[in-house]
């Protein structure tokens, strides 16, 4: 393997290692308070929607709320199915296969 590569290979590990391990070090040594941690609770739940949004609302540019959208479609049974089972690997079985049926009718 080339030096450079190997290089990279390194440098890449390390900038993605730093922003994950820092605050972990740093917020461990920190009494966080109750209110604090129930805000950043709902992080998770905010950085979702901000990347699905765009995904199943807006299609070539435009935003697309109708039935010809089958990403917003296959969402709907999706989201049903992780809502009752609460199990992330049926939910994205539910929404692969909606997704597959529904490209094949649409």
């Amino acid at each position: 393997m080339d030096g450079k590569v190997l290089a990279v290979i390194i440098g890449m590990m390390v900038v993605t290692y730093i922003p994950r391990m820092l605050p972990l070090a740093v917020l461990s040594r920190m009494n966080i308070s109750k209110g604090m941690m129930n805000w950043l609770s709902y992080v998770p739940v905010a950085v979702l929607s901000a990347l699905l949004a765009p995904e199943l609302l807006i299609k070539n540019g435009q935003l697309s709320i109708y039935f010809s959208n089958t990403y917003l479609l296959a969402a709907i049974p999706s989201f049903l199915a992780g809502y009752f089972s609460k199990s992330i690997f049926f939910t994205v079985v539910v929404g692969m296969v909606t997704l597959v049926l529904l490209n094949q009718v649409v």
